[in-house]
């Protein structure tokens, strides 16, 4: 996106035919413009002014930044890689129309606009929703921009890289024309006139103004209640009656803002060993929600009103006859987290905006391509809801032909298996997420509609039975998974793998806490690394990287029954980067107990790896033996006498498609930190503090496992490898 160049950290002098930023006023360098035949976006655009005369016009009076001397029809003259959505003159006008229709102006002229600040609003709206820079980075390295071919594929799915009004645009394509091409739902690319090369990226004619709309989760149901509207006007109410509308409004930080504007936070040291990358501070903190919701057309079925008609006692009644949150109370005090109410519809919201391509992460798991991009592995994505913690999962499997919530199938996970989808139990069958009717147009949040096919009658709550189901399964969570601020900043399963994302810094407590749920000391150098591309062997590509005299403590997700669990941290040893931390557990986050010896990350299955030199390892790990599980079973028991267990067959060592699987890797290993009994009513905290001088040495972190003992010491169904 370009205005993450606009930091504010000096003057920037780019290569000829970008961007030249002078005493932070930014100018485009006119002197090295393009001289070839092939036309710039611009210069394209000048010569059709049939269909783009107003919109050419626009470019040239928008500034690309308020701090800005430039315009954006001068960066569309300059060298880049630019998506252009171009509207045309009809479109434009349309669009006037409908300001019009609102109130805003008399008549759909520019002329009548009698306010300039709404004025340059508008033609901010038009003009920086147009245009995205870049579409990602190809096999060379170079960024690329969006041609329909490499669109994104699945309906509802948005564009890696976002607008140049930081907001990310989705794709629709028609069921019965899959020709027929829209943006955010409702706006039509031209069929003759798009991929129309410019030598600075590519132009798509679009029938309509893209124009996103400003609305958050809050104002929405708001305006369900206010209008009456079909839909969720069910759930609308009920996050009213919880005093929740306040909270779904929020969509920014501002106070991180500020700070950021401010150069009060600085970017962290170059980091010690990967391309010595400094680690850059996300722009924004961003609150974002996810919502999955019964529609309105549900609940007129199950309690048989007119959708208007329902009331909250009404949805408590039949909520209390689920036999759901028997614990919970059932007065009208909706507003009380511990009212049936509230825990009800909690439930259904996390605090992070997911968006469609990103329910599930597809990158590295087994079987899987990146090109053909078909589910292979069962998948899930544990999430923490909002209200009372609890466990949400999400599932997808190349059987379950679509998105679940909440699904429990037998699975064929023997050691030489390939843990696809066997069967599901009516009543394990889960929910499924409706994505094509998604509604994106948010600023701070998507809903997804719930499905009933396999539960009539039924909506999602956490029972007894829910929690049971996630006991009897081991629950991995991907460790930037558990920090909604990783999802909501995009930072997160990014495909666009420029330095800024590939080493994301994250600002210390005492300057600002950017994640809710960790705390840092100041000596603390916290980097999130992305290794799509890169060959690791981490799941789903990326790692909490962590250097310096580090010591932190995070807020764990909970268990979902009261129980004896394993906690268990991925490890990845293969060089002498690596460090050793002393690891704390327990529910008094001042007052943690340590656990067990120091963790030694540079001990790999095979060898201890040091500055000093190559060391035997004393894990007791040794590669399956093809021909005989007895021994293989034997070397998962020697290493679990060690507190180790090697990597899961799940996912890949190294790039997607390879053949070796982590349970292969000597290097990947997993730890056991914790056995204990763990209840669902606590919270627990983990602590790891280095015990290294070397500031350089690295803590690294790629998931976590709570297991119950119901899995990992089962004498009948001994724990899967994968």
């Amino acid at each position: 996106m370009f205005n993450k160049f606009l930091k504010g950290t000096g003057c920037v002098m780019a290569l000829a035919g970008a961007l030249t930023f002078q005493s932070c006023k930014e100018q485009i360098d006119t002197s090295a413009r393009y001289v070839f035949s092939e036309e710039t976006i611009s210069s394209y655009l000048e010569k059709h002014p049939e269909d783009y005369s107003e919109y050419f016009a626009l470019l040239g009076q928008v500034n690309i930044s308020p701090v800005s001397a430039s315009t954006v029809l001068q960066l569309m003259s300059a060298r880049g890689n630019f998506t252009c959505f171009a509207p045309t003159n009809q479109a434009i006008h349309d669009y006037l129309d409908s300001l019009v229709a609102r109130g805003l102006i008399s008549e759909p002229r520019w002329e009548a606009f009698t306010d300039s600040t709404i004025k340059d609003s508008i033609r901010q709206v038009i003009v920086y929703n147009s245009i995205i820079d870049g579409g990602g980075v190809d096999s060379n390295g170079d960024r690329t921009y969006y041609e329909t071919n490499n669109f994104p594929q699945n309906n509802n799915e948005e564009f890696s890289s976002p607008t140049l009004s930081d907001r990310k645009l989705s794709v629709y394509r028609s069921e019965n024309d899959p020709d027929s091409i829209f943006i955010n739902g409702n706006v039509a690319i031209s069929i003759r006139n798009r991929d129309i090369p410019a030598i600075n990226g590519v132009i798509h004619q679009v029938e309509q103004v893209i124009a996103p709309s400003n609305n958050t989760l809050g104002y929405l149901m708001k305006s369900w209640i206010d209008e009456e509207k079909e839909g969720y006007l069910v759930y609308a109410k009920m996050l009213q009656a919880c005093g929740l509308f306040d909270t779904l409004s929020k969509s920014r930080d501002e106070v991180y803002e500020m700070k950021y504007k401010r150069n009060e936070l600085k970017d962290l040291r170059n980091h010690p060993s990967f391309r010595s990358l400094p680690g850059y501070l996300p722009e924004h903190r961003k609150y974002g929600y996810t919502l999955f919701a019964e529609p309105d057309s549900f609940w007129t079925a199950v309690i048989g009103k007119p959708y208007n008609e329902i009331t909250l006692e009404d949805v408590k009644n039949k909520v209390v006859e689920w036999g759901s949150y028997p614990e919970a109370k059932t007065d009208d005090d909706y507003t009380n987290p511990d009212n049936v109410l509230y825990q009800f519809v909690t439930y259904h919201l996390l605090p992070c905006r997911i968006p469609a391509d990103k329910l599930i992460i597809h990158y590295n798991e087994k079987g899987y391509s990146l090109t053909t991009k078909t589910p292979t592995v069962a998948m899930t994505e544990l999430y923490t809801t909002m209200g009372q913690r609890r466990l949400l999962k999400i599932f997808e499997s190349r059987e379950s032909n679509g998105i679940y919530l909440n699904r429990f199938p037998v699975l064929k996970n023997g050691r030489h298996d390939n843990y696809h989808e066997v069967s599901c139990e009516d009543d394990k069958a889960g929910f499924r997420i409706d994505v094509d009717h998604a509604n994106t147009d948010l600023m701070n949040a998507i809903i997804y509609p719930i499905c009933h096919e396999a539960l009539p009658g039924k909506a999602l709550v956490y029972d007894q039975d829910q929690r049971e189901n996630l006991q009897r399964q081991r629950l991995r969570f991907d460790v930037a998974g558990l920090f909604p601020e990783f999802m909501n900043n995009d930072i997160r399963g990014q495909t666009v793998t420029t330095d800024r994302n590939l080493c994301v810094g994250i600002p210390v407590t005492s300057q600002y806490q950017y994640l809710d749920d960790l705390e840092m000391t100041d000596q603390t150098d916290f980097y999130y690394l992305l290794g799509r591309g890169l060959g690791w062997t981490n799941y789903q590509a990326d790692e909490f990287n962590i250097v310096g005299r580090y010591e932190y403590i995070m807020r764990l997700p909970p268990v979902p029954t009261k129980g004896t669990y394993e906690l268990r941290v991925a490890i990845q040893s293969n060089s002498g980067v690596r460090g050793m931390c002393q690891v704390y557990w327990g529910t008094d986050k001042d007052r943690l107990p340590a656990q067990g010896i120091p963790l030694d990350m540079r001990m790999g299955g095979l060898f201890r790896y040091t500055t000093a030199g190559t060391f035997p390892s004393t894990v007791g790990w040794e590669a399956d033996n093809e021909e005989d599980d007895d021994i293989n079973s034997e070397i998962d028991k020697k290493m679990r006498n060690n507190d180790f267990m090697k990597g899961p067959e799940h996912y890949i060592a190294g790039s997607p498609g390879g053949s070796t699987t982590a349970r292969a890797s000597y290097n990947t290993l997993r730890r056991i930190m914790v056995r204990a009994t763990m209840d669902p009513d606590q919270v627990y905290y983990i602590k790891f503090k280095s015990v290294l001088d070397d500031i350089n040495k690295e803590f690294y972190m790629d998931y976590i496992e709570l297991c119950s003992k119901e899995v990992y010491d089962n004498p009948e169904t001994p724990e899967d490898i994968w």
